[in-house]
């Protein structure tokens, strides 16, 4: 992918398993692809400690793409509260469109079996929304498969996996998951939002990293 978008194509990394692979793999194959992630100012502590791990470990520079937004209002309802529609678009939505209006093409972490939403993710296609090439190179991986590869290449992970989350947002909008429950189901708990608005209007595509 990287030698049809030199110095155009970046990885958008969430420190979730998906991601942590993908930075492993970037970095192992020393390909040239950007890694950078979307700094909503409310990541979990060891979401922020895994950062650090995950650039000293492979000697790679994770950049911010950071919201730009007046303080919060501590008289008002926190805005995950008002409208978490309308926190996520300020808060990744917005800084994802700037940075990627820099880019060729990005790659992100999704599978097909994380949500309904992704069910039909290409492996390449065309991001409509966005208006760039979007490649997800393990949408027709399992969890079995990221966790092998996790295993295998001693990923490093966050912490909070273990203590029952599956899925890592914003610390004010992800709980941790009973047994038996889906996996995403600790994102915005109690409401029918499942997604933050990063990934929609999949196109066509093939291909994809074998697994592992």
């Amino acid at each position: 992918m990287a030698p049809r978008f030199p110095g155009r194509i970046a990885l958008a990394c969430s420190f979730g398993l998906e991601d942590c692979v993908l930075v492993d793999v970037v970095a192992r194959h020393r390909l040239a692809v950007e890694v950078f992630t979307l700094d909503t100012g409310f990541l979990f502590p060891e979401t922020q400690v895994l950062w650090s791990t995950l650039e000293a470990r492979y000697g790679v520079r994770i950049t911010a793409a950071p919201a730009d937004l007046a303080p919060l209002d501590r008289t008002q309802a926190p805005p995950w509260e008002r409208d978490p529609d309308a926190c996520c678009a300020a808060r990744k939505v917005v800084p994802l469109r700037a940075k990627l209006a820099t880019l060729g093409a990005w790659v992100t972490g999704i599978r097909r079996d994380q949500t309904p939403d992704r069910a039909t993710a290409k492996v390449v296609e065309w991001d409509e929304r966005f208006g760039l090439v979007k490649v997800n190179p393990i949408a027709g991986w399992t969890a079995a498969d990221v966790a092998a590869h996790v295993r295998r290449h001693e990923v490093p992970t966050n912490p909070l996996h273990e203590r029952g989350y599956p899925s890592i947002g914003c610390a004010p909008c992800t709980s941790p998951v009973r047994p038996g429950e889906d996996p995403r189901a600790g994102r915005w708990r109690g409401r029918e939002k499942t997604e933050c608005g990063l990934h929609a209007d999949r196109a066509s595509g093939g291909g994809g990293i074998p697994r592992p």
